[in-house]
Order: structure tokens, then sequence, then C-alpha cells
């Protein structure tokens, strides 16, 4: 699948695409990704891209020619794909917040196109531009950030480790948000036991047990726990969807005794 980056700062790109487990992913091509630095687009010697808004206020706007310029340039590239099927995704607090739902149906490769990804700066995009060519509007969760590469450089991060042969299934399998949609348990590795300036940390004496399905139900109630203290709503999610077993009602249950896990 291919990802296309409108960016004003394609520098930002090259460390993530080449190191750490999820270079597999972009080094094979199974994620191609295609960087369109967008003062190449602009026509005066400033290579200004963005100017004052309309109506006053702080802050500048990015220009909509340059952005449509850069679209152009980009579809005309991918004339052998059906650019009509690909989605354009607009980075921005007011946007969608991203699951790892919608990670995965991205990370199909015989279903996904993959996308163009917009990364906004400064006080935003001409709406314009946004309600010409912008299908999906996506946020990282209720804060700001100066610009859109960090929320790019993260769905990209997501949908890599996703691909065949990055990691194993049951790596991801595992992840919070996935199977059952609810977080993840604690891991402990070496030492046995951690010698600190407040004393020795012991790793739970059930994951030395070796008795397999004893393990697998304190794994499931730790999540249970966390998921109930932290993220109640996907407790209840997974509830209505039929998720959770009569032994995690149980462990849920139990949570309203203090110290009961």
């Amino acid at each position: 699948m291919r990802f296309d980056v409108v960016t004003l700062f394609p520098e930002l790109f090259a460390p993530h695409l080449t190191q750490g487990i999820t270079r597999r992913a972009f080094e094979s091509g199974q994620v191609d990704v295609r960087l369109w630095p967008l003062r190449d687009f602009a026509l005066d010697t400033y290579r200004r891209v963005d100017d004052r808004p309309f109506g006053g206020g702080p802050g500048m706007v990015m220009l909509a020619e340059p952005l449509e310029r850069a679209m152009a340039a980009l579809r005309a590239d991918r004339a052998d794909a059906d650019t009509a099927a690909v989605p354009v995704i607009h980075f921005t607090p007011t946007g969608t917040p991203i699951t790892q739902a919608l990670v995965r149906q991205m990370a199909d490769a015989l279903t996904s196109p993959g996308a163009v990804l917009l990364c906004g700066r400064y006080e935003g995009i001409d709406q314009r531009f946004i309600d010409r060519h912008v299908t999906l509007e996506l946020s990282l969760g209720d804060f700001v950030l100066s610009g859109g590469e960090l929320p790019a450089l993260a769905l990209l991060d997501a949908v890599a480790r996703l691909q065949p042969g990055v990691l194993t299934t049951e790596s991801h399998e595992q992840d919070s948000f996935s199977a059952d949609g609810l977080l993840d348990c604690p891991h402990y590795s070496r030492p046995e036991r951690l010698a600190t300036p407040d004393g020795e940390l012991a790793v739970p004496v059930v994951l030395l047990s070796g008795h397999h399905a004893q393990i697998e139900r304190w794994r499931r109630d730790q999540s249970l726990l966390i998921t109930a203290r932290r993220r109640p709503d996907l407790i209840a999610a997974a509830r209505a969807a039929g998720r959770l077993s009569k032994a995690d009602e149980k462990t849920l249950k139990a949570l309203s005794s203090p110290g009961a896990l």
C-alpha cells in the first residue's frame, strides 16, 4: 500500500522510516511512503505557503494554491492507481480519534489503497482545500500539536507494525485494543528479583509457576482490572459485544472489594 505525505518538513520522516523494527515494512515496500515537500509547489521567490487569515486573528493559514498543485502532482504520479478510492487524511485536533480498528482497516494490504496524509501547520489549512479534497479528519487525542507530522508518523508506525513479517502474529494480537478491545496486562522480565533503594521487587509468583492456564487467567484479570480503572468505556463496549466471559464478570465484580486482586 502507498502513503503520500504532503508536508513542510519531510526531513522529519527519514529517521523513522529507516530505524527500528517497523523499518522492515518500509524497506520491503509493504508500506510505500512518498514525501511531497509542500514548498516545492510554491511559485514565488520566497516559496511562501501561508498568509494572514481573512477576518483577522493570530497566526497564519496554509494557502490552498500550493496544496492544489501538490495534490495534482501526486495524483498524476498515482496515475496507474484508482486515485478516487484513495482517502485524503487531514490531521487536526477537531478530527476523529485514531483507533486500533481504523489502523487494522488501513493495514489490510488486500483492501487498503493507502492514503494521502495531509500535514497541516500554523493555524490550519484554507477550508476550501479541505472541502474539495479531504475525506477523513483524524486526531491523536484531545490536545494540540504544532503540526500533522507527528500524527502521520504515528499512523504510519501503527500500520507498518501490522504488516506480515514485521512482528509475530501473537505480538500484535495481544496488543491493547486488539482482539477483545481491552487494555494490555503488565509484563515482566529478568531478574526475578529487582534490587532497588526501596527494597526488592519480585515478579508475580504465578508467572514463574509454569501453569499456563493460571498464567493466562492472571493476565486476563490484570487486563480487566487496568481497563476497568482507566477506560471503563472499553469494558462497557466489550460487554455489549459479548466478549466477556462468566469468569471475566466474576473478576469485575471482585473489583468492588479493595485488594481482591
